[in-house]
């Protein structure tokens, strides 16, 4: 499953650049994470980067995107591809 990011976001800007996909971007009031870009950082890392980084504990797993980590590293492999 991706990532999501809660209300409870500071918008203190750290976990923007963890993210080896760039799924993260700048909502309108606060963070948020593009499902169809986030694995989890599955193929790059051994958990997620922005989860660590997080100073207030405000990203939680979506339970809306439910993925095996299968599917998480087939994400990784399309969306990693050099056209």
């Amino acid at each position: 499953m991706a990532l999501m990011i809660t209300d409870e976001c500071i918008n203190c800007d750290v976990c923007e650049p963890e993210c080896p996909n760039g799924a993260i971007y700048q909502g309108e009031e606060i963070y948020e994470i593009d499902p169809n870009l986030c694995t989890e950082c599955v193929g790059h890392f051994s958990n997620p980067q922005c989860q660590d980084v997080c100073p207030v504990s405000c990203i939680p797993f979506n339970p809306d995107v439910r993925e095996t980590q299968e599917q998480l590293m087939d994400k990784y492999i399309r969306i990693t591809q050099v056209a």
